[in-house]
């Protein structure tokens, strides 16, 4: 359920003024241009357990599969790929741009226990999603806590006793 709060224009002003200044600080900074670059060509991964497996999805729209390079090094799965512009011999008036090219690389750390020979990749959909099976470690398991000085409490039946 949510509530209803009335709008306030001083408050709208003040995280307008406050993204300005974030953006300013920004600027002030000489390798802004490079971390945005950097942000931009960094996939976007979500890693989840599903049925006793580790599965790791990885965004990489528009790659094709033959650019994509995906090992194990140590403990850290390591997923670099590409996408090239296609160069077209039309000339062609750009109007927006929001697609970006060019080497995209990805790092994490694979849980303890996750053998990199039992890991398998496909790519379907702009999506490489890497399946391993769990280690039993990583597999939450349920625990029941009891709580102490928790007492069953007595019913009334309303018979006054004799």
């Amino acid at each position: 359920m949510s509530f209803l709060t009335q709008w306030n224009p001083f408050k709208e002003l003040e995280k307008m003024r406050a993204e300005f200044d974030d953006l300013v600080q920004k600027f002030r900074n000489p390798n802004w241009f490079e971390q945005l670059e950097k942000e931009v060509h960094t996939p976007r991964i979500e890693s989840y357990l599903e049925d006793g497996k580790l599965i790791t999805r990885i965004d990489l729209p528009g790659v094709d599969p033959k650019d994509i390079d995906t090992k194990v090094v140590g403990d850290m799965l390591v997923v670099k790929a590409k996408r090239e512009e296609k160069k077209e011999t039309r000339k062609r008036d750009l109007v927006r741009r929001e697609v970006s090219y060019g080497s995209y690389e990805r790092a994490m750390r694979l849980p303890e226990g996750v053998k990199a020979e039992n890991i398998k990749a496909t790519y379907r959909d702009g999506v490489l999603e890497l399946t391993a099976p769990a280690p039993k470690e990583l597999v939450p398991k349920e625990v029941r806590i009891e709580v102490e000085g928790a007492q069953p409490k007595k019913i009334e039946t309303g018979k006054a006793a004799a």
